[in-house]
């Protein structure tokens, strides 16, 4: 009798890469920047907030501060202005005045092309420093945020607790040469296809096939009893408020 030899890794990883290069052939970089320096302030000012709502703010900060020195030369008021309505803005504008004060004095007003350099800039972690060195600099990089670390777990790709190890894992399954562009395209993918909650993963283009039986019933049961929790939260909502217009009779 035939058995089928289950799917390795790498095999899924190649079929999900088929089908995502067909839905988004040419993906772009989803936050707005002219250069290296604007696209890590974008990716800084990303956390916490939507690249949209990051959109609508830096077109006015960048031309306040295109470059590094002319951004360190804004009061932190200033920038705290342009970017008032992110999440964190307090933060992210001390920080953005800082990092662009260390590139003055530390490395002539440049962006760093390595991750040690990236990384000793305040408020700029090994992912931000992944996108920059991907999507700057053209050098192979695979950052990992918390959706692309959920996917790869849903799609079986990955077991990892946490991004670190996610990441080893991804780069083991996907070539070096598609590692920038696949962590585009699985964003996009999420986003469109793919949301954490709610999800039907049987109708899903890739969780149909990749995610483990044991996964869809997982999430089913999980979004179910999600379901019946807001149902019972408006249910006491509901009677909390008519005992309430009760006794104001």
């Amino acid at each position: 009798m035939c058995t089928l030899r289950p799917v390795t890794r790498a095999e899924k990883a190649q079929k999900i890469l088929a089908i995502l290069d067909e839905l988004y052939p040419t993906p772009a970089i989803p936050l707005r920047h002219n250069d290296a320096f604007t696209l890590l302030i974008a990716v800084l000012l990303s956390a916490q907030t939507t690249d949209a709502r990051v959109n609508e703010v830096t077109p006015a900060l960048f031309e306040d501060g295109p470059t590094p020195a002319k951004m360190a030369a804004l009061p932190v008021a200033r920038i705290l202005h342009h970017i008032k309505t992110l999440g964190l803005a307090p933060t992210k504008a001390k920080r953005v005045k800082a990092l662009a004060k260390q590139l003055v004095e530390d490395f002539d007003g440049e962006v760093p092309s390595d991750f040690e350099g990236l990384e000793s800039l305040p408020g700029v972690g090994h992912k931000t420093a992944g996108v920059v060195m991907a999507q700057a600099f053209g050098v192979p990089a695979f950052p990992i945020d918390t959706h692309i670390h959920r996917l790869a777990a849903r799609w079986g790709l990955s077991k990892a607790k946490n991004v670190v190890q996610t990441e080893r894992d991804l780069k083991k399954v996907f070539p070096e040469s598609r590692w920038a562009d696949a962590h585009l395209k699985i964003i996009y993918f999420g986003r469109e296809h793919c949301p954490a909650q709610f999800h039907e993963l049987e109708q899903c283009p890739i969780c149909a096939w990749a995610a483990s039986k044991k996964r869809i019933r997982d999430e089913r049961r999980a979004n179910d009893q999600t379901r019946r929790e807001a149902s019972e939260r408006l249910k006491a909502a509901a009677a909390k408020k008519k005992l309430a217009a009760a006794r104001a009779k």
